[in-house]
């Protein structure tokens, strides 16, 4: 088994590292990863600067290429240049430095990579760890490896990925995996003006999550409960129950 790892968090970061140490043992392991952070980058491709990409060494067993650009960048130049005669068999994205849950997934680079590699028909999830400090990635790790073990011989529907969010909790503190829907996660942001040295205006974003009800078989509400959530997602944005309406509207 080929497995392509690529992340938002960049290829440094230890969520990626924890992935590769774990998956060795038993796939072939290809690395294409962004050279710096790019979270919440959704799925913005590069068109206006050229995209960098140079190998990285990581072992003797891997070959790595890290890109400079998007996480979505990086899932198209490894399927479109890099191994276009050797295709991976599964996607792996992250593990990300923090949650990716509800309406967040619209912006996640973590997630978008996820949806590019099943935009070329390819198995893919993407895996994040609800903690924003420095944690141990080898639980969520050895999570991954258990979902993959188990798609071998299973199927995604076509354009399908899998987001697995899992909570810092320690391994035996788990309190099992839900299958899960998307949740509603708001933000309260503040944009606040400052000035640069030479007098131009810039904004700079905070904020924070405001609490939103959300129903018990949602992604929010499992990793409050600390279960491991795995929620499908697909990307037909159609809505369909509206067709039959819009055609009434006599445009």
């Amino acid at each position: 088994m080929h497995i392509l790892l690529t992340n938002d968090d960049g290829i440094l970061a230890p969520g990626i590292k924890a992935l590769w140490e774990e998956l060795l043992p038993f796939a072939k392991i290809t690395v294409v990863a962004p050279d710096s952070e790019k979270s919440a980058s959704s799925q913005a491709i590069t068109v206006h600067h050229p995209i960098w990409v140079d190998e990285h060494y990581i072992n003797k067993d891997i070959r790595a290429w890290r890109v400079g650009g998007t996480p979505t960048d990086c899932v198209k130049v490894a399927l479109e240049s890099l191994l276009i005669s050797d295709q991976p068999d599964i996607i792996v994205s992250g593990i990300n430095q923090g949650s990716n849950l509800g309406t967040d997934v619209l912006y996640s680079g973590t997630v978008s990579a996820a949806i590019e590699g099943a935009l070329h028909g390819l198995p893919a999830i993407a895996m994040s760890l609800d903690s924003w400090q420095e944690y141990d990635y080898k639980p969520a790790a050895r999570l991954a490896k258990k979902i993959i073990e188990t798609m071998i011989n299973k199927s995604l529907p076509p354009n399908t990925l899998l987001n697995v969010n899992v909570p810092a909790l320690p391994e035996n503190q788990l309190k099992g995996i839900a299958i899960t829907k998307l949740g509603v996660r708001n933000y309260e942001n503040t944009f606040e003006r400052r000035l640069d040295p030479r007098g131009r205006t810039y904004y700079w974003m905070s904020g924070h999550v405001s609490e939103t009800e959300n129903s018990p078989d949602s992604d929010i509400i499992a990793l409050k409960d600390g279960k491991v959530s795995i929620t499908p997602i697909h990307f037909d944005l159609t809505n369909y129950g509206i067709m039959n309406i819009l055609e009434t509207w006599g445009l």
